[in-house]
């Protein structure tokens, strides 16, 4: 299966922003066995490409990791060397897309309005990050789909467990999901990470529940 389908099948982008370094594995570990396989490390994250290097090796086969919030080429350069797979950006930057699929990895630029949606796609953008999706709402993706079926789209900004499955229901082939899932705020105990496996699950559970409605 090819990476962008992997990704699509997954349907859940856990955004990890601001992690502590020596928490980062035990987090993505925790949204492994909650069911969450493809883990965005935010590039503002301290150590990122220390991070990056580290849950690609320690989890390897198990979980796809990429880059978070890159703003130029160089940055995606030194994620992709340090093992990401896939490079999120909040912006469409052309050069940033190029870069990009010229060293394999999967390109997500950021937009939101129909016009940066279809220069990203046309522009090498594999799939379309809507952000913020929390803008418009989950009838957004399909007011999208509507002239612009062949782009895929997944939202991220405000994506929870009340509306993961409306955005689903919408056409989005997945979604991206930050504090709701893993909030990097305080100590990370053990409740804490219990807490990020069963949010996984559930929401895992209301996509599944989701695309079972549309066949």
């Amino acid at each position: 299966m090819e990476l962008i389908q992997q990704i699509q099948e997954n349907a859940i982008v856990a955004v990890i922003r601001g992690a502590k370094p020596s928490d980062m594995l035990k987090i993505a570990t925790a949204l492994r066995e909650g069911g969450v396989k493809t883990l965005e490390i935010t590039v503002d994250t301290p150590k990122v490409m220390t991070l990056i290097e580290e849950v690609s090796t320690e989890l390897d086969q198990e979980v796809i990791v990429g880059a978070g919030t890159v703003l130029d080429a160089e940055t995606a350069r030194m994620a992709i060397l340090s093992g990401a797979k896939f490079i999120f950006s909040p912006t469409v930057n052309v050069d940033l897309i190029k870069l990009t699929k010229r060293y394999g990895a999967v390109s997500i630029p950021g937009a939101l309005t129909p016009t940066e949606i279809l220069k990203g796609y046309e522009n090498g953008g594999d799939i379309i990050k809507v952000f913020p999706a929390n803008a418009f709402g989950p009838a957004y993706i399909k007011d999208i789909k509507a002239p612009l079926p062949q782009i895929p789209l997944m939202p991220t900004g405000g994506v929870n467990l009340e509306n993961i499955g409306e955005y689903m229901k919408h056409g989005a082939v997945a979604a991206g999901v930050g504090s709701t899932l893993v909030n990097t705020r305080g100590d990370l105990t053990k409740e804490r990470l219990r807490e990020i496996t069963e949010t996984a699950r559930q929401m895992l559970a209301r996509v599944k529940q989701a695309r079972s409605s549309l066949n």
